[in-house]
């Protein structure tokens, strides 16, 4: 039995992956410089202390303007120790260390923030939670900002 069905023709597709050229990447690494980790970090400190002037000005209470510089500052402790970490050089051919480095400073980082947040009612005056996590949130979202600002800065330049 024969069918009519024109036959499918088998036409090499291209790679949708194609690898640059040295110039190529130098272009691109040009067009795209890496954003450092401790910039982004010195952009937390700026708005952690910003919302706590705000709040120290628009609340006149001592208890908030402490609550929410401790909130920033359980974001930038650790997000600072995470940088610090990150900035160690490892040797060629120890790729699997880096991965469980980044991994291990992550866990560090976020055990870090959460001993801060435990210690907050010894260590904060009239703790106020609220204002705490006003500090925590605002300055632990700063890092969009700050990627896109650095991103945009360097397309500029």
């Amino acid at each position: 039995m024969t069918t009519n069905a024109p036959q499918e023709e088998h036409v090499a597709e291209e790679p949708d992956f194609k690898p640059l050229t040295a110039q190529e990447a130098a272009e691109w690494r040009q067009r795209h410089p890496p954003v450092s980790v401790v910039r982004v970090v010195k952009w937390q400190l700026v708005v952690g202390v910003v919302l706590t002037v705000l709040v120290g000005l628009v609340t006149q209470r001592a208890g908030w303007m402490w609550s929410v510089a401790y909130g920033a500052a359980a974001v930038v402790i650790p997000a600072a120790f995470f940088a610090r970490g990150l900035r160690l050089h490892l040797g060629a051919g120890q790729e699997n260390l880096a991965m469980v480095r980044f991994f291990g400073l992550e866990i560090a980082k976020l055990v870090l923030t959460v001993v801060l947040l435990l210690l907050a009612p010894l260590v904060v005056p009239g703790l106020n939670w609220l204002a705490l996590v006003l500090g925590l949130v605002v300055v632990m979202k700063t890092y969009w900002l700050a990627l896109w600002l650095l991103t945009r800065s360097a397309k500029i330049l």
